[in-house]
């Protein structure tokens, strides 16, 4: 059986329709959440079991159904970016060795935006929990979220900062290409100041100057944005509303979910 920490049903919902939908999956390292919409939310599960992929019980009939589009996001375990022009397929083994990818994992590769393609390790039991679907349906988890960043038109001296499952991810933009972006493991807030404020140094910025816009789990506590408060310039919430979401559904909660919208049909490599 599936332990699902949250779900979540509209009146409206009905799998009869699902030619209709569009399904959201996101697979992170030991369960999944998902979310059925159509113009608006319409389902939504978090932290589901991957073993309904392969003995579907609670969730046969939402994993089952044929939907207008399927788009899955998987969370990386390694990545870096590599600028288009220097990007080539018959260089991937060699990507490989810079992520020191080990006999469990798969690296993948596909296009970010249009200066970078992403190259990334994902366990290969995320692969073959996703086989019925097929890696076409699948895109660099944060992919969304990075275009969500790109479409606000951030300055630059807007630093964005999401955390979750114990790994913030910095993300800072330059004359609308992106100059940075990288994730650490983090336990508390003090690992999150420091992790900041060395982004910040490499960066060649100041806190002074610097506006953070804070995503994610970290969004919700609110003594990592009390802390921070004390070093930077201003620290905000980055809210894209990229969803219509019942009132008792916040969008921190599931803004990579949600963001995969703006994601299309990917080209694994």
């Amino acid at each position: 059986m599936s332990e699902q920490i949250y779900t979540f049903r509209d009146p409206s919902f009905d799998l009869n329709r699902s030619f209709n939908y569009k399904l959201l999956i996101q697979i992170d390292v030991d369960s999944f959440s998902y979310a059925i919409i159509e113009k608006e939310l319409v389902a939504l599960g978090m932290n589901c079991s991957l073993n309904e992929f392969s003995d579907p019980q609670e969730l046969a009939g939402e994993l089952t159904a044929n939907y207008k589009e399927v788009i899955i996001g998987l969370a990386a375990k390694g990545f870096t970016l590599v600028p288009a022009p220097l990007f080539s397929e018959d260089q991937l083994i060699n990507y490989a060795r810079l992520l020191d990818v080990k006999a469990d994992e798969k690296i993948l590769a596909q296009k970010l935006n249009e200066q970078n393609f992403i190259i990334y390790k994902v366990d290969e039991k995320a692969i073959s929990t996703i086989q019925r679907f097929g890696l076409n349906k699948t895109v660099y988890l944060s992919k969304g979220r990075i275009t969500a960043v790109a479409q606000s038109n951030p300055s630059n001296y807007d630093l964005y900062l999401h955390t979750d499952n114990g790994k913030a991810e910095f993300l800072y933009f330059k004359d609308n290409n992106i100059r940075f972006y990288n994730s650490f493991e983090f336990i508390d807030e003090n690992d999150i100041a420091y992790f900041s404020a060395l982004v910040v140094e490499e960066l060649d910025l100041s806190t002074g100057s610097v506006r953070l816009k804070l995503s994610g789990s970290i969004a919700s506590e609110e003594k990592y944005s009390i802390l921070l408060s004390k070093f930077f310039k201003a620290v905000s919430f980055f809210d894209p509303q990229l969803l219509e979401l019942p009132g008792h559904i916040a969008s921190q909660q599931i803004l990579n979910l949600a963001a995969l919208t703006l994601c299309g049909s990917s080209e694994v490599l």
